[in-house]
């Protein structure tokens, strides 16, 4: 769709095969959203002609039971090949055309997690098994479409003993997943690739580290990357995470401070905003010490980015796909807002000529904390 730039879309129930000439050709745009909140998305808007096999693919096939027409999106940049979403048509839409024009097609759905919420699995036991080992066995089930589990045990290892209870599935898989990771102060996602036909379902804490992607450079002449990129601050929602805990000798009540910093959510603003009221946080007082320190200093750490960023970007001139989950440095905005942010959200559009990217950066504070950002 754009020189340079190669996409490749490949569609069909269960196992998704590369689409038809005649089916790229009457491709017009394509939106994919990739956020840290809620399920990632896609829409795609094709020209529909009278004998196109668009009709036959998602028309006819698109009224199966369940709906499990699956939809990959792989975009290939400088050599480097990138799925951007791997997930399930949901919805579909003829708007009629005007005179002289032909209807349009519009397609819309989620990535693999819609799967998972299809089916209530209620009362399924697990004996003697941890949370993450729960995970890992909902998980096993959707193998089929190319998931791969990444779980990381918690710190919170609760192994139930048959004799005195035995857990039972509640739900719906997603609900139940993401439920099990709030509990423990987690995170669970999909992440399409490496390859298409495969995912990655991450289960774990939210990761703020690692090398950083190229920078986002704004008002530095013939370096400048980004179309525009601006920035606010708010200090009014910023807390103090307050963890009630009890001390086991006594039992006594002791409320104890949280900082919304761990090692992996380090700050990336040197001035944090200073908390104006207090906010304790809740089912801490079942666990012990070191267990409730974990998991309220998790949750903290969500709530503490005061610092959000909004901006978008040509592909092409910034020579790579920006992505969600990572690090990401910004240059050329100021000493307050130079340095790292954590990515929270990226939109890719495309048409013919046209690769853009939306995206939503944050971060816990004002001024960077590292004294230089990578190019």
């Amino acid at each position: 769709m754009v020189k340079g730039i190669q996409l490749t879309l490949m569609i069909g129930p269960g196992v998704p095969v590369p689409v038809s000439r005649e089916v790229l050709e009457a491709l017009r745009t394509v939106t994919v959203t990739t956020t840290t909140e809620g399920p990632s998305g896609f829409q795609l808007t094709f020209e529909l002609s009278r004998r196109s096999p668009l009709h036959t693919l998602f028309l006819v096939a698109g009224g199966a039971a369940p709906p499990l027409i699956r939809v990959i999106l792989a975009a290939t940049v400088g050599g480097r090949t990138e799925v951007l979403m791997d997930g399930v048509m949901t919805h579909h839409e003829v708007t009629g055309g005007r005179t002289g024009q032909a209807p349009v097609l519009t397609v819309t759905g989620e990535d693999l997690t819609r799967v998972m919420d299809y089916i209530d699995f209620s009362g399924i036991p697990y004996p003697a098994a941890p949370d993450f080992a729960r995970v890992l066995a909902v998980l096993a089930k959707y193998a089929v479409f190319g998931i791969v589990p990444k779980v990381i045990p918690s710190v919170l290892l609760d192994v139930p003993l048959p004799m005195d209870r035995i857990p039972l599935h509640r739900g719906k898989d997603l609900g139940y997943v993401k439920m099990l990771a709030e509990r423990v102060g987690y995170v669970f996602y999909l992440e399409p690739g490496p390859t298409p036909g495969v995912s990655t379902a991450y289960w774990g804490p939210e990761l703020k580290v690692g090398a950083p992607q190229p920078a986002l450079n704004m008002d530095m002449d013939a370096h400048t990357n980004v179309e525009s990129l601006d920035f606010s601050y708010d200090s009014e929602g910023a807390t103090l995470p307050m963890a009630l805990i009890y001390l086991n000798a006594t039992r006594t009540p002791l409320g104890v401070p949280v900082p919304a910093i761990t090692p992996l959510s380090p700050p990336l603003g040197a001035i944090p905003p200073i908390p104006k009221r207090l906010e304790w946080m809740e089912g801490t007082g079942k666990l012990n010490p070191v267990q409730a320190a974990a998991v309220a200093m998790a949750k903290a750490a969500k709530s503490s980015e005061v610092v959000t960023a909004t901006g978008s970007l040509d592909v092409l001139r910034y020579g790579r796909l920006l992505k969600a989950r990572k690090l990401v440095g910004v240059r050329g905005a100021g000493t307050a807002f130079d340095g790292l942010y954590y990515v929270r959200k990226v939109t890719h559009r495309l048409k013919r000529g046209e690769y853009k990217q939306d995206f939503t950066l944050s971060r816990n504070g004002l001024v960077s904390t590292t004294a230089t950002v990578p190019p």
